[in-house]
């Protein structure tokens, strides 16, 4: 009786290369990052003598456009891993990958120059373009940065944990997730009743 190879490394895979635990890890720091766009990222003071107390909060979709969108990016990924095959699932990773690489390349240039980031919402605020004011980047832009360091992480360990994974596709033959009596986790059980299938 012969047995199915690709059951094999699937009965041994470590905790960290299971489907619910990467594709779970990967949407909730985009989650995060995403998140963090909603919140203030620079505190502006249009008067920096102090005569005036006005003071105007940039959020960090405003501060940083791109970050929101590649945020959006990372989430569908991740999403998308969770059903994709192997060579898909090299494609999302690079595409998580530049996601994080660009969030990270943003929220940085905001702490570098908060300033230049804010001078758009200066302008609607006041109606004067390139005026000068005192300004202050928030930790949110640092939480954005973490975040999207370890989706960063998540993209490299994707494929990696993606060889412990087995096919889930319309197109497999039988039910070999039945058959290796390896524990069905949340995703695999979505991927059951997909199917048809009753994964209890």
């Amino acid at each position: 009786m012969s047995t199915d190879a690709s059951a094999l490394p699937a009965q041994r895979s470590p905790r960290w290369a299971r489907k619910s635990t990467v594709v779970l890890a990967a949407v909730m720091l985009a989650l995060a990052v995403f998140g963090t766009t909603t919140q203030t990222w620079i505190e502006v003071q249009l008067d920096p003598a102090g005569v005036s107390n006005s003071n105007l909060h940039v959020p960090g979709n405003k501060a940083a456009t791109a970050v929101t969108a590649l945020a959006l990016v990372a989430l569908a990924g991740g999403l998308a891993a969770s059903i994709a095959g192997r060579v898909a699932r090299w494609i999302i990773a690079v595409i998580i990958a530049l996601s994080a690489a660009g969030i990270i390349l943003a929220a940085a240039t905001v702490l570098a120059d908060p300033l230049g980031a804010a001078q758009g919402s200066i302008a609607a605020a006041t109606g004067v373009a390139g005026g000068q004011a005192g300004v202050a980047a928030t930790a949110f832009p640092v939480v954005a940065i973490a975040a999207g360091a370890l989706l960063a992480v998540c993209a490299v360990v994707l494929p990696l944990a993606g060889r412990y994974w087995k096919t889930r596709t319309k197109y497999d033959a039988g039910s070999a997730g039945k058959q290796d009596g390896e524990p069905v986790d949340e995703i695999d059980s979505w991927d059951s009743l997909s199917r048809g299938e009753d994964p209890t």
